[in-house]
């Protein structure tokens, strides 16, 4: 593997794909990455003689993603669709439009914080630019249904929607024992209440950073050995306690709802 300085950019050689090249932005950068990994792949090929098929396309490339051997995704918080329990009609629509809808960490994983990556699932007889752009279409509606389902909770149950993330914010603030799973859940409570203006937008990067370091092997490579599962729980929960300590109250008056 090698992965540049940044972070932004790795490869990995042998895997699952004889070479996989990975460019990561944050945001909603769809253009920017293709961009950014297009040119990095041609200054490659340049040096390389790459296995292509007229008929099959890059062979450098896992059987199921031959043809451009591009995978295009993007990481969604969406929160309410998941309270709202509209996530499995959304997940059915995407598979239909030749998209698939995965956890945090791609296939087989769960939807830990209301996190999926979806994906274009065909790489064979279409070009990048085409998947880059139906996924674009895809995602912008995504993204309006999540702020749709939003509105609706605020609208029906704010009061319930703050007492998830009142709770959530007293349990970062107190736990004794959290496992990864839990944590997970619990940050996107208190990631949405940044989006609804419950806390600032200041705090976004702390809640994005932790979800990274609450991981099993962050919390474990922080204790510096290995360690078994609840004095796991108990670092991770002293972490959490540790960065929400002037965190700041939440203010759900900022929100107009009560």
């Amino acid at each position: 593997m090698i992965i540049s300085r940044d972070q932004t950019t790795s490869v990995m050689i042998n895997e699952e794909d004889h070479l996989r090249i990975q460019v990561l932005r944050a945001g909603f950068q769809l253009k920017k990455v293709w961009n950014a990994i297009n040119t990095f792949d041609s200054e490659i090929e340049e040096k390389l003689n790459y296995a292509f098929s007229p008929t099959l396309g890059y062979l450098t490339a896992c059987p199921t993603n031959l043809g451009t051997g591009m995978r295009a995704s993007a990481m969604m918080h969406l929160p309410a669709l998941v309270i709202s329990s509209q996530m499995e009609k959304v997940v059915r629509a995407v598979n239909q439009l030749g998209m698939v809808v995965r956890g945090l960490f791609g296939e087989g994983s769960d939807a830990s914080g209301s996190i999926f990556q979806i994906s274009n699932q065909t790489t064979l007889g279409e070009a990048e630019e085409e998947i880059i752009k139906r996924l674009s279409s895809v995602l912008n509606t995504i993204i309006e249904h999540e702020l749709n389902a939003r509105a609706k909770l605020l609208e029906t149950d704010a009061s319930k929607l703050f007492d998830k993330i009142g709770r959530a914010f007293g349990i970062l603030q107190n736990g004794r024992l959290l496992t990864s799973a839990e944590v997970m859940n619990l940050l996107s409570l208190i990631r949405l209440g940044i989006d609804l203006g419950v806390f600032p937008e200041a705090r976004r990067p702390v809640i994005d950073r932790l979800f990274i370091e609450a991981q099993p092997g962050h919390i474990q490579y922080a204790g510096r050995g290995a360690i078994e599962s609840t004095q796991r729980d108990l670092l991770r929960a002293q972490l959490l306690r540790s960065e929400f300590t002037n965190f700041g109250q939440p203010d759900f008056n900022l929100t107009g709802k009560n």
